[in-house]
């Protein structure tokens, strides 16, 4: 369905996308995950026909974006991260005539309109004002423009941004439903929500992709080191010692809160109990330990990690037992 092929796209200078390649089947949902302007909407809008790239191809349906920019843009429903609508006009009425503007007659609108209300769950709301619904709601009625004209490809920048956690429940179920009549594109960084909602994962870093698969694959690839949050009762020297010369630590950060110390390690393989057994026969009392984040979370981490953090967090810095220095990219929005 989609055929994407050295994808670059700069703005003056500023290479936003930068060699991108990938190929997404039909009726796939792909989640494209990155932190805020690491190159996920200009991605996406080159992909909608929104904006050339500045070399490379993209094909969606065989259309090529450079040659037949009109064509592939009937084949594309767009949702921008603010959807665009007229907040004076009923919903139903707003959607006849978003219809018409993208090309189809009114015939064609009457007859696709009760299946996008529902597959948008927006049937109660028909004859509501737009500007009075809730976000959660406006949201929807973006989606409903966005497949109004049937397109076989949906591209949705940020759908769940601003939404509670009732309406992203909600939305989920939403962009689900789009899956039985087109290829789902999202962007975000949230990355709980890709999780629960894609079929597979672009993780896009700096304007470049540097890993892509399932949550699954993803986790696979990067080895099986148990990865902990530790907060023990000692001192912070005593603590940094233990941590620089045991052989079962791969990296660690440290930070002292008073009397205690939290520690955020990475093990050389799942050795919860032999860490442990290190710190409690070093003397540090041990009060919490739990995993340290999300497994996608830390997926997410780790593969930006390697792909090269921003110059802006050289300062920031994870110790490793070797005395080894590696940027923490906990903080970046590349």
């Amino acid at each position: 369905m989609i055929e994407v092929q050295g994808l670059t796209r700069y703005y003056g200078s500023f290479p936003a996308v930068r060699d991108a390649s990938f190929k997404i089947e039909d009726r796939e949902i792909v989640g494209f995950l990155g932190l805020n302007g690491a190159g996920k909407s200009t991605m996406l809008r080159v992909l909608a026909g929104l904006q050339m790239p500045s070399a490379g191809t993209v094909r969606v349906g065989g259309i090529d974006a450079t040659l037949a920019p009109d064509a592939l843009r009937r084949r594309i429903g767009f949702l921008p991260e603010d959807p665009p609508l007229y907040r004076e006009m009923r919903v139903a009425e707003f959607l006849r005539w978003v219809g018409q503007v993208k090309g189809c007659t009114r015939a064609e609108v009457e007859a696709e309109l009760p299946k996008v209300m529902e597959t948008c769950q927006l049937t109660d709301t028909a004859n509501a004002v737009i500007g009075e619904l809730s976000h959660g709601y406006r949201k929807r009625v973006g989606i409903a423009q966005a497949i109004i004209h049937k397109p076989s490809v949906v591209i949705l920048d940020e759908p769940i941004s601003g939404l509670d956690p009732r309406q992203i429940v909600e939305m989920r179920k939403v962009v689900r439903a789009l899956k039985s009549f087109a290829t789902v594109l999202i962007s975000s960084h949230i990355l709980s929500e890709i999780a629960q909602t894609v079929d597979r994962i672009l993780v896009i870093h700096r304007g470049r992709i540097v890993a892509e698969g399932t949550e699954a694959q993803l986790s696979g690839s990067l080895g099986d080191g148990a990865r902990l949050a530790v907060v023990v009762r000692g001192k912070l020297g005593a603590c940094e010692e233990l941590l620089g010369k045991s052989e079962l630590v791969d990296g660690y950060e440290l930070t002292a809160n008073g009397e205690l110390v939290d520690i955020a390690v990475t093990l050389r393989g799942d050795k919860r109990e032999a860490f442990v057994k290190e710190l409690v026969d070093a003397g540090l009392g041990v009060r919490q330990i739990q995993d340290s984040m999300g497994e996608l979370e830390q997926i997410f981490l780790e593969l930006t990690r390697a792909a090269g953090a921003p110059a802006a967090l050289e300062s920031k810095q994870l110790r490793t037992p070797q005395g080894r220095e590696s940027h923490d990219p906990k903080e970046a929005d590349a």
